[in-house]
């Protein structure tokens, strides 16, 4: 005779959110002892867990976590949209967010292999699982952690879908506190515009060399059509980053602009007050790649009169003092993931048999 009735199964059910059945069966193995029940569907957790190991987890949410000159953003990925939605998913990524900032992990492996609530963070993982019932995975995760003099901010946009957490070392703390406010809106800028990183300094040659001759191909294509249309053809540029503007090329630049307005009959008496345009409209020509990719070279969604680099510059100034935007983390959920296209009839076709 069962030591349980329908009171236990109710009861067990809302302690661990596990399937009725699933219950009754526990407390069924258990012999009515309710601690032993939910080791079972632990243990059984786990299992599933396991089962679902093999599934490709690329859709799920970002979160972040900002608080004084601290801030951790955390992707967990799920199988399918429809869960990162649900309640039990976003509460799980909000105690892995805060789990991860209150006890400065840096990164998706230090999550991993934590401890949390006094037990390994995989089984703690494994049991979400089973509850949620799909695969899930801490993918990735990044920490920033400054001083009074670090301005510290982040946005993730409403879909939960990508996210950023941005620092600046600034002058002063009173200057890291006026900049805070400001590097919210450079980071929605850059959840919105997706830099692949922050400055062209940063771009390796060999990649600069490979993107140049691709665009410059990409474009001779494009000019063949336009001029068997019979329209205005586009310009190929000689170089899309501020890397390749050497002060050779710089130089040879000039001489060239100053070549253009003596031919065009301009006082040279008058050139200073014309080339310093030209010029500026050179390198902006020359470093679409910089425009695209990098942070601080992007003109800025909400001023596009300015670059980050410009915005950041001048809220610094109007606040007494200076600031130096120096690392950010953008995370898009689940990029980079290559998911299996399934032969929707073919499974049908196996399950028939």
């Amino acid at each position: 005779m069962a030591n349980f009735g329908p009171k236990d199964i109710k009861k067990l059910r809302e302690m661990t959110d596990a399937g009725m059945m699933d219950c009754k069966k526990a407390l069924t193995e258990a012999d009515g002892d309710m601690d032993k029940a939910v080791e079972w569907l632990r243990d059984q957790g786990m299992g599933a867990a396991a089962k679902k190991a093999g599934k490709v987890a690329a859709e799920g949410a970002i979160g972040i976590k900002v608080e004084g000159h601290k801030a951790v953003i955390v992707e967990i990925n799920s199988q399918t949209d429809f869960v990162a939605q649900n309640d039990k998913f976003k509460a799980l990524l909000d105690t892995v967010v805060n789990h991860a900032f209150e006890n400065n992990l840096a990164d998706a492996d230090a999550i991993n292999n934590s401890t949390i609530n006094g037990e390994p963070f995989s089984e703690f993982l494994a049991q979400n699982i089973a509850v949620i019932g799909e695969k899930l995975d801490v993918r990735r995760a990044a920490l920033i952690a400054g001083d009074e003099t670090t301005a510290v901010n982040g946005y993730v946009h409403s879909n939960g879908q990508n996210g950023v957490i941005i620092e600046a070392k600034c002058d002063s703390e009173k200057t890291a506190e006026a900049m805070t406010p400001v590097l919210k809106e450079v980071a929605m800028h850059a959840a919105a515009m997706a830099p692949r990183t922050l400055s062209y300094k940063d771009f390796d040659p060999a990649y600069v060399a490979e993107e140049t001759q691709g665009r410059i191909i990409a474009i001779e294509k494009e000019n063949e059509e336009l001029a068997r249309l019979g329209k205005t053809l586009k310009n190929i540029p000689q170089y899309i980053s501020m890397s390749q503007l050497t002060d050779e090329v710089m130089t040879a630049a000039e001489e060239a602009l100053k070549a253009e307005l003596a031919a065009e009959g301009k006082p040279e008496k008058i050139w200073d007050k014309i080339l310093p345009g030209k010029i500026a409209r050179f390198i902006s020509d020359n470093t679409t790649l910089d425009q695209e990719q990098c942070l601080l070279d992007q003109k800025f969604v909400m001023d596009d009169s300015k670059t980050v680099l410009e915005y950041i510059q001048d809220k610094a100034k109007a606040a007494g003092g200076t600031a130096e935007i120096v690392h950010f983390v953008r995370l898009e959920v689940g990029e980079g993931i290559e998911v299996e296209e399934e032969d929707f009839a073919a499974e049908v076709a196996a399950q028939m048999k």
